[in-house]
């Protein structure tokens, strides 16, 4: 939504936006552009008289245990019948039609794919618009309307809004979608992994005869996706090249890999930035700029130089102590599959620097609805096992982190707020330790809290 606020504003609208504890990066951006942020969801924000309200799906209708509305300004538009629209929808009536879309869907690595992608087209002088759920480092803003024909848009499968209850996806209608990988997640509206499938499928409807499905060959559940029926040209990547005899794939390190295409190397990409998963989301990226005429040796020229996106393994300080160093670092990481590739890739980026005696602490909080629910306690022992020690913020759960954590033994700590779990780290820290905040929200700023308490 803050994203979408930046679009509507350089189109030359004006835009005011309201919600509840808006956090940096993005409160900082949309303060940059001079969009105003109300705290909160107030119906006297009415007096602002919009030509319309563009409604987030984290407005509902739900009341508060007084029986009061928690979203007033909502039912005071119903009530006076005002003009409303969901963000998805004012978006593909008003910024994509008559563009080519390419959509980056998955349950991980969309945000880092998309700025990849739109990194890459932007290298190649193609000018493109991109609405990305991050800030790339590379442009300093999460989105833009761009000067030529492409925009690169994350593509979310969670829901549009109260009165859409479809995929944002289903609206962008794209010439070429990503398929990255597909896993269980928000529990809080799909039943089961088969009805997230189904939502993908819709996507995939929408891609023309002429458009491309970039899918990752290695997911079984993406195979049942485009079981069901694909219309579009399907151009498959992943990492083996016995499973992918055609299609994208690589050879070598994550750090430095060749980029074979149908088993021929067409490319070779070294760079800086970590782990297995972002090997697949550069290929993903490479075959769908393919798609729009950018070769993948130009591709990964663009790629030596991405500098990723805030949030992603981003080091937020360095201290020293003794005769080593603190590094404390903030990661978006809060799925355990993304906690999981998160600390294999910094394993792997430290044993390839030599660095294999120094030890990495996870400091995460369960923070998304999904998390919150219980619905993935069981895989999170297995997402930590790359870490020393782990280091969980459990206030407000209504599941016994302790208990989930157990298998991990004196390996896992668990506090019931911030200050207490900052008394934790501080007192197992070390020189030379890797310290590895993962949330999906602000965690309370806990980032400069802990470089100021070390």
């Amino acid at each position: 939504m803050g994203g979408l606020a930046a679009l509507a504003r350089e189109a030359g609208h004006k835009v005011t936006g309201c919600d509840a504890g808006v956090y940096p990066p993005m409160s900082d951006q949309l303060r940059a552009l001079g969009i105003e942020l109300i705290e909160g969801f107030g119906e006297e924000q009415l007096a602002l008289k919009p030509d319309i309200f563009v409604v987030g799906n984290v407005v509902s209708r739900a009341r508060t245990s007084d029986g009061q509305p928690k979203f007033p300004l909502m039912e005071a538009i119903l009530n006076q019948g005002l003009a409303y629209t969901s963000g998805p929808q004012w978006l593909a009536e008003h910024m994509l039609h008559g563009r080519h879309v390419l959509a980056v869907a998955g349950t991980h690595g969309k945000t880092t794919t998309t700025a990849m992608l739109s990194w890459i087209l932007e290298y190649a002088d193609l000018k493109p618009g991109f609405l990305v759920g991050g800030v790339p480092l590379n442009f300093g803003v999460s989105a833009r309307l761009g000067e030529g024909k492409t925009f690169v848009i994350e593509a979310d499968e969670y829901d549009t809004a109260f009165f859409d209850k479809r995929s944002k996806f289903v609206h962008y209608r794209p010439r070429t979608a990503i398929l990255n990988n597909l896993e269980f997640d928000h529990a809080d509206i799909f039943d089961d992994l088969a009805a997230i499938e189904r939502q993908f499928h819709h996507l995939v409807r929408t891609v023309p005869a002429q458009g491309r499905v970039v899918v990752n060959a290695d997911q079984a559940s993406l195979a049942r996706v485009l079981a069901q029926g694909c219309w579009s040209e399907r151009m498959p990547f992943g990492s083996s090249t016995d499973k992918n005899p055609i299609g994208f794939t690589a050879q070598g390190e994550p750090h430095d890999f060749a980029v074979l295409k149908n088993g021929q190397q067409v490319a070779r990409l070294q760079w800086a930035v970590a782990g297995v998963h972002n090997q697949h989301n550069a290929l993903a990226a490479i075959a769908a700029a393919e798609h729009v005429g950018v070769a993948p040796a130009i591709c990964t020229q663009a790629l030596a130089s991405f500098d990723n996106v805030k949030r992603r393994m981003e080091v937020r300080g360095v201290l020293k102590r003794g005769d080593g160093e603190i590094t404390v670092y903030d990661d978006f990481a809060h799925h355990p599959t993304a906690i999981h590739t998160t600390l294999d890739g910094l394993r792997r980026q430290l044993n390839a620097q030599g660095k294999n005696s120094q030890r990495i602490l996870a400091i995460f909080e369960p923070r998304s609805n999904t998390m919150k629910l219980g619905a993935m306690t069981a895989l999170l022992p297995w997402s930590l096992e790359a870490a020393d020690l782990s280091f969980c913020h459990a206030g407000g759960l209504d599941w016994d982190a302790r208990e989930a954590l157990s298998p991990l033994g004196a390996k896992a700590l668990v506090a019931q707020n911030l200050d207490q779990l900052i008394i934790q780290i501080k007192s197992a820290v070390r020189p030379g330790d890797h310290l590895l905040c993962m949330s999906n929200g602000g965690f309370g700023g806990i980032h400069n809290k802990l470089l100021a308490a070390l």
